[in-house]
């Protein structure tokens, strides 16, 4: 899992307080609403509606089977035992609604928001509020969306693109992980106790096999370690103990293997 050094691509570049999210019903809806208009390319959508109660409060989703069988995970519930035949809706009280609204937006339109875009001029990716409404105190920030959501099975604020990662992990969708990583790489002003709880998380919802979202993560750590080095919040989730911390002691010795190599 571990390569010699950690040189990472991503552009966390420093560990400060950040706000929390928020849930915002009306934007959920205008999202929800924008899933038809931009249908899959080669697909007319022609296929039966699936219902999803989603969530403890069970917030309905639809969407085609042809679209969920992008997924391989959905595409076995739309022919198992999950899948109510005569009403075609399939029940998942132990998901995050906003989380499976980005996993449906990204089934239509292959990407969530906000949209990873390409700055030609720059060479560089960026988020697409960014480029509309640059903050010159936060420029590898997400705009008017936060970088953070609430988790309420884990009743923290936790990532976004961590999480759906781990969405894009449970559903089968690899171009989804890629894309979440990539978005959580452009996110700085990350305060320390968001990371690790999110690390940690991380670690409990992928497989040990799992190279990327994992040793972001110990990359970042090792990275900002002066920062971590002084934060009470490492110090007390080090004692509490877990595989991340093994592994970022792992990742420690080799890196510091590497600079006495170089030296």
């Amino acid at each position: 899992m571990f390569k010699r050094s950690f040189r990472s691509t991503d552009r966390v570049d420093k560990v400060v307080k950040l706000k929390k999210s928020y849930r915002d019903p009306a934007k959920l809806s205008k999202l929800q609403k924008s899933f038809d208009q931009s249908p899959p390319v080669g697909s007319t959508l022609t296929s039966p509606v699936v219902t999803f109660t989603v969530g403890k409060e069970g917030r309905l989703f639809a969407a085609h089977e042809d679209v969920l069988s992008l997924s391989p995970f959905f595409a076995a519930a739309c022919r198992g035992q999950f899948l109510e035949a005569e009403s075609k809706r399939i029940d998942l009280p132990d998901e995050e609604p906003e989380i499976f609204s980005c996993v449906l937006e990204y089934l239509y339109k292959g990407d969530y928001y906000p949209r990873l875009i390409h700055n030609k001029r720059k060479g560089s990716w960026e988020l697409e509020d960014a480029v509309s409404s640059p903050n010159p105190e936060n420029p590898g920030g997400r705009g008017s969306v936060e970088a953070t959501i609430y988790i309420s099975s884990v009743g923290e604020h936790l990532l976004r693109d961590t999480v759906i990662y781990c969405a894009g992990e449970k559903y089968g969708l690899e171009e989804l992980k890629r894309l979440a990583l990539r978005k959580q790489g452009l996110q700085s002003g990350i305060e320390v106790s968001t990371i690790l709880r999110s690390a940690r998380y991380a670690y409990d919802n992928t497989p040990d096999t799992d190279s990327r979202l994992r040793a972001h993560y110990l990359a970042l750590i090792i990275r900002c370690r002066k920062t971590f080095k002084r934060s009470g919040t490492m110090q007390t989730e080090m004692e509490s103990g877990g595989k991340l911390f093994f592994d970022l002691f792992v990742a420690l010795c080799n890196h510091v293997d590497d600079i006495v190599e170089m030296g």
